[in-house]
């Protein structure tokens, strides 16, 4: 959905998950911490990930707007980025929330798989290559990320749960929460949040 939106309004998705998973990739100290978070399904630090996020809406594509996904996932991260968007002279706009049953968040990311090439999602319930396990655009042999398996999700959702639900209520009282049924399909979602938007 960030993507669509992202290419609809042209400004660019800042995705919190993409940023630490090539952290992750990469063999440093940070980059081995980073890692080891992510494939035991956890959160990466509060103040590693505001500082991340910080440094990354100060480059100039950022300027006329951005889509935030994956962050903020906590009270402190919401507190600490307003704070700093207010100094900036920004804020946020919108906080959407894809209202989507547990059981098919399980279903739908540990069923998902990505192009190791041109980084394309596949589902392979819901949306299959025409080939197992080859990416039907370039040829890509395609692979499940180590946070998507069913173990690691159901970990996942438990800590969002804790830590993340909250900034529904956060949102309410700003009068700037969207919430959007998550249960259909892509294009119906799609064509919700731009029209809300």
């Amino acid at each position: 959905q960030t993507k669509l939106i992202a290419a609809d309004k042209n400004i660019p998705v800042i995705s919190t998950g993409d940023i630490f998973r090539k952290t992750a990739a990469e063999s440093t100290e940070l980059g081995k911490k980073v890692a080891g978070l992510i494939n035991a399904g956890s959160f990466v630090p509060d103040e590693i990930v505001i500082e991340v996020v910080k440094n990354r809406l100060s480059k100039p594509d950022c300027a006329n707007g951005f889509i935030l996904d994956g962050f903020p996932r906590t009270l402190k991260q919401a507190e600490e980025l307003e704070k700093w968007l207010a100094s900036t002279g920004k804020k946020i706009d919108a906080a959407v929330v894809l209202d989507v049953e547990e059981k098919s968040i399980i279903q739908r990311l540990s069923s998902r798989k990505i192009c190791k090439v041109c980084k394309k999602e596949y589902n392979t319930v819901t949306l299959p290559p025409k080939k197992d396990g080859i990416c039907d655009l370039c040829g890509g042999e395609l692979f499940q990320r180590a946070d998507d398996t069913e173990d690691t999700v159901k970990h996942r959702l438990a800590v969002y749960k804790e830590q993340t639900r909250p900034l529904i209520e956060y949102y309410k009282k700003k009068n700037i929460i969207i919430e959007i049924d998550g249960n259909r399909t892509v294009t119906a979602i799609s064509s919700e949040i731009k029209s809300v938007l």
